[in-house]
């Protein structure tokens, strides 16, 4: 018999913000996209590609992983998602389609405030408060 793996790891930055979501009994799900980046040689040159990869995060019971990922997680932030690949079939203005995303079973904030404020904006705003 052999073995199966669906695992997923990603180090990236979100490309839009989170969207929050609520199935019809009301279970929270937070999508959102998050960008990798990898690197090729082509002709000698080193080319950098990116990849956009779409993520949900479910909430269910004590997990509540989908609100705090619509809470803390804006566009630009660093993110660390871990989780399984899942593609979904279904059916839009009769044509069938299908979405494969990552099922996202963890999500750690690398970094500690969003990639667009400055430290130059944090201080203003500090001394603006004081």
């Amino acid at each position: 018999m052999s073995a199966a793996l669906n695992r997923v790891q990603l180090i990236g930055r979100l490309t839009h913000e989170p969207e929050l979501r609520y199935t019809p009994d009301g279970t929270p799900v937070c999508g959102f996209k998050v960008a990798t980046n990898r690197y090729t040689h082509k002709d000698g040159e080193k080319q950098e590609l990116t990849d956009y990869h779409d993520v949900v995060a479910w909430s269910n019971g004590r997990n509540k992983l989908a609100e705090l990922c619509a809470e803390h997680l804006t566009k630009g932030r660093l993110v660390y998602v871990e989780g399984r690949l899942q593609t979904r079939r279904y059916e839009q203005n009769g044509e069938r389609k299908q979405r494969t995303e990552v099922a996202a079973s963890d999500v750690q904030f690398l970094d500690s405030r969003p990639a667009h404020v400055t430290v130059a904006q944090t201080e203003a705003d500090v001394e603006a408060v004081a």
